[in-house]
């Protein structure tokens, strides 16, 4: 097995366990691996939900830290499957393939992986939840909406510190406008819906199973798109465009 791609074995201290983890594998990958850029960014998400627990952020703790670790399990998961030369979902393909191209920037790596993230892992966590807690996915509503403010607020941050500037390369650059067709927001609410959906169709695995699938490839295909290399902007072409929109 690469030494790149190792992910050290589960341990029993749930949120702390997951943190640590994610610790060792960043302290595994460069720094420009697009796995590593997501992981750095997936991580801070967990430290915070964990601040969150240890504050009293949370009405139900036992189940914030229950949604977290299966949601985490989901990523952690992958990056084991691809260790193992095994193929991960659909949904985190596109990443793993793209991780070491030159034309794919940062901010495209850290959004890719939170699209296959939120996209599809977290929807299937909180079915993981809801069977672990015997509940339905009403009662964790509260929890998932904390953690996804957590996620939007972090997203902020990201386009913030990994999209280039100045304002001149915002308004030209190609990044801009592929970015801009992706939203978080959107992103969780069609997840909390296609958990509702999977609770729902519990009793019946055949169309679960096939609603899984195509969610899968759904999230995988936005993933692919997210990750279009990219040129890099000239210049010239910058200044071209905004005296076009100057005029």
């Amino acid at each position: 097995m690469p030494r790149c791609e190792q992910v050290p074995p589960a341990v029993d201290t749930p949120v702390d366990g997951v943190i640590s983890r994610m610790r060792a594998l960043d302290a595994t990958l460069h720094p420009r691996d697009g796995v590593a850029v997501f992981n750095r960014v997936y991580l801070a998400v967990t430290e915070g939900v964990d601040r969150y627990v240890d504050t009293g952020r949370f009405a139900d703790p036992h189940a914030a830290i229950t949604l977290d670790v299966r949601f985490a399990e989901r990523y952690l998961q992958a990056v084991e499957a691809v260790a193992d030369e095994r193929r991960p979902p659909a949904c985190w393909r596109p990443l793993f393939q793209f991780r070491r191209h030159p034309g794919v920037r940062p901010l495209q790596f850290a959004l890719a992986g939170i699209n296959a993230h939120v996209g599809h892992d977290l929807a299937l966590a909180v079915v993981d939840t809801c069977r672990t807690l015997d509940c339905a996915p009403a009662e964790l509503e509260d929890e998932f909406d904390t953690v996804g403010d957590l996620l939007v607020s972090l997203e902020e941050r990201i386009r913030e510190d990994l999209m280039p500037g100045p304002d001149l390369l915002q308004i030209a650059d190609p990044l801009t406008h592929l970015l801009g067709s992706w939203s978080l927001e959107r992103a969780r609410d069609a997840t909390w819906t296609a958990a509702r959906a999977l609770w729902a169709l519990r009793g019946l695995p055949d169309v679960a199973e096939e609603f899984t699938e195509r969610l899968d490839t759904a999230v995988g295909f936005a993933g692919r798109m997210l990750l279009t290399p990219l040129p890099e902007p000239r210049l010239e072409s910058l200044q071209s465009s905004w005296s076009a929109r100057s005029s």
